[in-house]
Formats: structure tokens, sequence, C-alpha cells
């Protein structure tokens, strides 16, 4: 007979990636108490044997949630701080692309993440350390558009503290109101409105559903 590993060695719903993707929906939904292999093999219809071919422990796979934490939020709002810009209009946007795109950036998660670390120290300590690298990341992009570092930092923090206001309070918006805004947004973040051409590229990213 053969055994959940055997059965679904070829499939996403037994692999390792298909686990973590089961226990990334239980973090979203119920939070991370309810991420027990217990709950996620009878989800899935598995047998604990597929998860201990994937993973030593629980721990084992509560460690692969927050690395596709760090890799999906962190990792990607840094990376688009860094792409080049003619104009800090131009760059804020190309940040902002996150907030509107959440194949960029993933709010939910970012936001279970940040309950789930409220008792566990070691990720609290993990998620400080990562609100510091995106700060930076963001203050280094004002700096590299001439603004002076105390200025940068201000503005940084502005930018970036209001869209955890965004992800704390899980405001929700439709696209079109939120389109509508960013040009006020980037004018409040950065002293500067971004051009029509510089809106309209950004816009026609979200429209057509293709982020750059």
């Amino acid at each position: 007979m053969k055994t959940d590993t055997e059965k679904d060695s070829g499939s996403t719903r037994g692999s390792r990636e298909g686990w973590i993707e089961a226990a990334y929906q239980m973090l979203i939904d119920q939070g991370v108490e309810h991420v027990k292999l217990g709950v996620l093999a009878k989800s899935m219809g598995l047998s604990r044997t597929s998860f201990y071919w994937h993973f030593s422990d629980r721990e084992d796979l509560l460690d692969a949630l927050i690395q596709r934490w760090k890799e999906k939020n962190t990792d990607t709002l840094i990376g688009r701080t860094e792409l080049y810009a003619e104009t800090i209009t131009e760059a804020m946007l190309n940040l902002t692309d996150c907030w509107v795109d959440p194949r960029l950036f993933d709010a939910p998660l970012d936001f279970a993440i940040r309950n789930w670390a409220q008792a566990a120290p070691d990720l609290q300590a993990a998620l400080e350390h990562a609100d510091a690298q995106r700060i930076a990341a963001i203050t280094a992009m004002f700096v590299r558009f001439g603004y002076d570092m105390e200025t940068a930092d201000i503005r940084a923090r502005t930018v970036y503290l209001t869209q955890v206001g965004y992800i704390s309070m899980t405001t929700v918006e439709p696209l079109d109101l939120r389109l509508k805004r960013i040009p006020g947004y980037v004018e409040a973040f950065t002293g500067h409105r971004p051009t029509s051409g510089e809106f309209d590229r950004f816009a026609s990213r979200h429209q057509t559903g293709k982020a750059a």
C-alpha cells in the first residue's frame, strides 16, 4: 500500500510547498495557534507521513512561514526602493506598487506576523529588524535624490508608518479610489506631485494587472 508521500510525491498537495501554503492560509485565517500538524493534515486530506517527509517538526514549518514573509515582504520592498527612477516621485511610485499589488507585498501576511510576534519574543525581534531594514531602505531612496539624512529619515518613517497603519487597521479600498489618492500621497511624502506621465505609467501597471 502506498503512503501519502508516495501518492502525492508528484503533486502540490503533498509537497513541501503544499504544506507551507496550507499553513499560510491557516495563519492568515485563524492565527498561528491554529497552525498545528493534526489540523493541517486533516484539512489537506493527508496523514502525518507526508509532513515528516518535508519538515522535522512544527517549528520547522513555522520557520518556513517566517522565511516566506521575509522574502515576500522585506526583500521585495527593499528591491522596489532600489529600482531605477529619474525622479523621487517615480521612485515613490515604484515603492507604491507594493501597496497596490498583493503579488509584490502580502499585507495579510504582514498583519498575521505582527499579531503572532506579540507572543513570540524571537519573532518580535525579527519584526523589529525587518521594520528597521525597510525604513532604512526608504531613507536611502530619499537620500539618493538629494534629501538630507534627517529629512529623509522623517519622510521614510511617514511613508512606512502610514502603510503599517493601513495594514494594522486592515483598511481596504477599491482600486479606483486607491489610485485616485496616490498622487496626493506621493506629494505628501516627497513634497512633489508626480507628473501625469509618471502616474499614467504607474496606473497602467495596475489597471492591466501587471507589476513592473
